[in-house]
Order: structure tokens, then sequence, then C-alpha cells
């Protein structure tokens, strides 16, 4: 039987390097074939700056770039969902769409939380 740490190939800092061009490729792989990607980095060109200037406390600052974050971060989980479904299953099937639908979902909820956040963060609080 294979010893399992074996199968995952290069260790330490060679590991590290090749993790990183692999996130590399990924980034670019969703820069080239996701269009809603490209529309989210745009939109995190925008905010990112923005929540640097409007925000007034380092939690303020957390909060309003990494809701921005997440979004990007489930964008690219649901491109790899879509991605592996189409190559499984080119043809439509029920669990497919279901798949894909579930994946839209949660885009949709990261950017349900990214307007929350901005929200609960930019608008001074009722006196």
């Amino acid at each position: 039987m294979n010893d399992p740490a074996q199968l995952k190939g290069k260790k330490g800092l060679r590991r590290l390097w090749n993790a990183l061009g692999y996130s590399r490729d990924g980034l670019i792989a969703a820069w080239k074939n996701e269009a809603a990607f490209r529309e989210e980095i745009l939109l995190a060109l925008v905010a990112i700056p923005l929540a640097l200037y409007l925000s007034k406390t380092g939690i303020e600052r957390a909060l309003l770039i990494g809701s921005i974050l997440l979004i990007l971060i489930v964008e690219i989980l649901n491109s790899a969902i879509e991605a592996i479904v189409d190559k499984a299953s080119p043809e439509k099937h029920e669990l497919a769409k279901r798949a894909k639908d579930m994946g839209s979902a949660a885009v949709l909820f990261s950017l349900i939380n990214a307007a929350a956040v901005w929200a609960c963060v930019l608008w001074p609080p009722a006196a």
C-alpha cells in the first residue's frame, strides 16, 4: 500500500513554492475563464481602497476588506465546482444543476454578507 505522504510529492519549501504556482495558475484561470470573477476583482479594486479610506479602526478595515475577499474566495470555489461538474457530466443532469445552483447561491450569500457588513460598519447607529 502506498504511503499517503508519498503521494503528496514535494515537501518543505519546494512544496510551498509549488503551491504558490498552483495558486497563481488558479487565479489566471479564474481571470481568463470567469466573467463574474473579473467583475468581482474590479469591485475589489474599488472597494478595498475605499475601505481603507472609510474605516476608522483596524477591526472595521478587517471587516470591510474581509467581506470583499470572501466574495472572491467563494467565486473561485464556485467556479471550481462548475468546472469539475462540467468535466464529470457534460450532459444536463439534475445533480449537476443542483451543484451549480448551490455554488451560485453561496456566491449570492457572500455578496449579501458584504453588503450587510458594509452597511453595519459605515452607517452610524441610530441615536
